[in-house]
């Protein structure tokens, strides 16, 4: 058996999009290793290799032969095979599939059968239609594909070069109008020269001496090693964001950090607006010092090591100056009309629609205050927060989407709440409105925080419940592939504020309070109903599979809870702890099983009365039971965890009870009272969570 060997398969092309880089080279690797391993040829581990000119996979210990395969082909049904002793066409059809004479063909489970062994082809042989399976995949991940020079054949941008090798042989590609070779190219301006591979485990190595850095993760760790290195130098920590540091892997070959200068004058900017400045526009990376604050720097990758570094420099430079004496001028500006006046936001608001039969984003804003304030005042009532706290919610309300009419936000959608956080305490606001304003839009997605204010948290809370029920209202509520308002995400966002925050808040009368705010649409029971059911699922979503203390909260555990129609989140995220808590102790599953069984006699038995006569009891068990049910009723609970562990304590006096009692005796009065006595034993389990829900 010949000794496996390596194999390297590169696309050289014009400079890729940084988006497209890493996705296509994955697909590359996947594609020559998956049709290697559906053909039989075995194979070690493969390396995706990347840069903005080029995608390659490199797969170690190859082998260069295919094993024998086993063919097996199954024809039509016997019995439509022949026809008056006779081959019928359609089985000498199979046959000729077959590539046999019919004589040849046999019979398996009452069908024609066909088995042979061919032999394996070379590896190099396959590779050709492996090739071509793996550019079709890779079509589909680039919606706009180029068109170049005389050929018809297209690819997210010309390609250049092809290089295949298995082990010290080329392997015959021809793709793109260009035949493959052993020929692979250094940087573009370092080394431009052709670079010659005796084999593919010269590739990396080749590659590096030519100023390219072909291996995506180890070039991206020293990228950040780079960046942060010169950011101490600088005296401060770079801000590095992962999916910045991922771009400008996939913008560069040969990593060479640089530093420049922000201005001073710039520095009276906010910091989030140079960073989106910086970040966004320029892909540089900022500065900040050990206290956080941003320091007049920034740090960019460049592709060369030049020879006049100060030029660089200073074209970097003159690129961001511009820029943020846009962003300054913006600034400025916006502040010469402060929140303070509210009428002109509010007439730029009122001729901005947020939705055509939901009116305009300023009738939005006055649904949030008023939504804000009912909050406001319902947690005041129960003494979650202070009038200070209530008041500042609704001053942040009442102006929490003007800055989606300045200068500054139309520039840089992304700071909206951001800038009108600064513009509120430039005005004169406290600086908890301005922080509940920039916070309202929080959480964004699944991992990120809640507002970290009490007053933030009201205004977000106002405004997703105003969206999400608007939206239902009027009848467009999200799909299965569709969510164009992000309800979903709405949803969850209410349910992890009133959770995480702590808000002792029913979300069923948030719903309808917000629904019936609404200027259109249906503002029924039904859509009430519709409303509490999607938020139900969307915190059965969130909370099933999770993990408290290193257990999963099961289906199950999460049922039992929702039976007994629990709509605070806060009250039902503490029963379903409980729960998760009592699912742990030995006699759990065996309590839950009896009250299953207690559920079914009582539904088979219906209505009854509900005292307890204990002088008609004719078994010590009934005496046991009823005393143990006592006892817990009775006893103190610190919380619902410290209830359920009571409860555990039935067990004893549940099973002696369902082994030594015929629940349903002749006798019809002490019938009664024995059913009598399972309704108080249900209500006991039922005063936490529906035990019976549980498995057991």
């Amino acid at each position: 058996m010949a000794t496996p060997v390596s194999l390297l398969i590169e696309m050289g092309c014009e400079d890729l999009p940084a988006r497209y880089v890493v996705p296509l080279a994955d697909a590359l690797s996947a594609g020559i290793v998956n049709g290697l391993g559906r053909r039989g040829v075995a194979l070690g581990a493969a390396r995706t290799l990347a840069t903005p000119r080029r995608i390659a996979v490199l797969v170690d210990a190859v082998a260069v032969q295919q094993p024998d395969q086993a063919i097996e082909l199954v024809g039509p049904a016997i019995a439509a095979a022949r026809k008056d002793g006779q081959p019928t066409p359609a089985a000498l059809g199979f046959a000729k599939k077959c590539g046999v004479d019919f004589s040849q063909i046999g019979e398996k489970n009452g069908k024609l059968h066909f088995a042979k062994l061919e032999k394996g082809k070379p590896t190099a042989a396959l590779l050709a239609e492996i090739f071509e399976e793996t550019l079709k995949s890779m079509d589909e991940l680039v919606p706009k594909r180029m068109r170049w020079g005389s050929g018809e054949e297209t690819f997210v941008r010309p390609v250049q070069w092809l290089t295949a090798l298995l082990g010290t042989d080329v392997v015959p590609l021809r793709r793109f109008g260009l035949e493959s070779g052993r020929v692979t190219y250094g940087h573009r301006f370092h080394a431009p020269a052709a670079i010659t591979l005796a084999d593919p485990s010269a590739y990396v190595e080749s590659l590096k001496n030519a100023k390219v850095w072909a291996e995506v993760a180890t070039r991206k760790a020293e990228i950040e090693r780079q960046i942060k290195a010169e950011a101490a130098k600088l005296g401060g920590n770079a801000r590095i964001d992962a999916g910045l540091l991922d771009e400008v892997t996939a913008l560069v070959e040969w990593p060479v950090v640089i530093s420049g200068r922000i201005e001073d004058r710039f520095l009276e900017l906010p910091p989030e607006v140079i960073v989106a400045t910086v970040e966004t526009n320029q892909r540089y990376f900022t500065v900040f010092d050990a206290s956080g604050k941003l320091l007049p720097a920034f740090i960019t990758i460049a592709n060369i090591e030049s020879k006049d570094v100060a030029q660089v420099i200073q074209g970097n430079e003159r690129v961001v100056r511009p820029r943020l004496s846009d962003a300054l001028f913006f600034w400025q500006q916006d502040l010469k009309l402060p929140f303070s006046e509210a009428a002109p936001y509010r007439e730029k608001l009122a001729s901005a629609t947020f939705q055509k039969d939901l009116g305009t984003v300023a009738d939005k804003v006055d649904r949030i205050r008023l939504l804000a304030v009912r909050i406001a005042d319902r947690l005041a009532e129960a003494g979650a927060i202070t009038t200070e706290q209530a008041a500042g919610a609704a001053a942040a309300a009442a102006v929490c989407k003007f800055d989606l009419v300045t200068k500054m936000v139309y520039e840089f959608p992304e700071l909206q709440g951001v800038m009108g956080g600064y513009y509120a305490v430039k005005a004169g606001d406290p600086a908890a409105v301005g922080v509940a304003i920039r916070e309202h839009y929080l959480p964004t997605q699944a991992g990120t925080a809640i507002p970290s204010t009490i007053e933030g948290q009201i205004v977000a809370l106002a405004d997703k419940l105003d969206t999400l029920t608007g939206i239902f209202a009027i009848g467009q509520k999200p799909t299965a592939s569709k969510d164009p308002y992000a309800l979903r995400r709405a949803a969850l966002g209410i349910l992890r504020i009133l959770i995480e925050g702590k808000l002792p808040l029913d979300v069923q009368q948030l719903l309808q309070q917000a629904l019936q705010q609404q200027p259109a649409g249906k503002r029924d029971e039904s859509t009430l109903k519709d409303l509490l059911t999607f938020v139900q699922e969307r915190h059965r979503a969130w909370r099933v599979g999770s993990d408290i203390d290193g257990r999963p909260v099961t289906v199950e555990m999460f049922e039992a809870v929702a039976a007994l129609g629990i709509t605070q989140p806060l009250d039902f995220e503490a029963r379903l702890r409980a729960i998760h808590s009592f699912w742990a102790l030995p006699e759990a599953a065996s309590l839950a099983a009896a009250h299953k069984r207690v559920r079914n006699v009582l539904k088979q038995a219906g209505d009854g009365a509900s005292d307890i006569d204990a002088a008609k009891f004719e078994n010590d068990a009934e005496s046991a039971l009823y005393a143990a049910l006592n006892a817990v009723s009775a006893a103190p609970a610190a919380d619902y965890a410290e209830r359920l562990k009571q409860l555990a304590t039935l067990k004893a006096p549940v099973d002696a009870f369902f082994t030594g009692v015929m629940v349903m005796a002749d006798d019809a009065a002490v019938r009664a009272n024995r059913l009598a006595l399972l309704r108080q034993l249900d209500r006991v389990c039922r005063e936490v969570a529906d035990i019976s829900c549980l498995p057991g």
